[in-house]
């Protein structure tokens, strides 16, 4: 059984990986932000720059799953 399913554990955990690895961009960018002192015009902006990258992210998981879904 796991090695019929090992293709889609490695891509859930790199889903995963990845994940993690945003919120620690967040943690980072938030401590920079407010040790910094930046304006809110910039906070906005360089949050803003993190969603999309992450809804970028969201969107392709999705695109992904659906094309494969239409290929079996």
């Amino acid at each position: 059984m796991f090695a019929e399913n090992l293709e889609q554990i490695e891509s859930l955990m790199t889903n995963f990986a990845i994940a993690a690895l945003f919120v620690l961009i967040g943690l980072a960018i938030q401590d920079v932000l407010k040790k910094g002192n930046v304006p809110k015009f910039g906070r906005i902006a360089v949050w803003l720059v993190l969603f999309l990258g992450m809804l970028g992210f969201i969107a392709k998981g999705i695109i992904q799953f659906v094309l494969e879904a239409q290929l079996q």
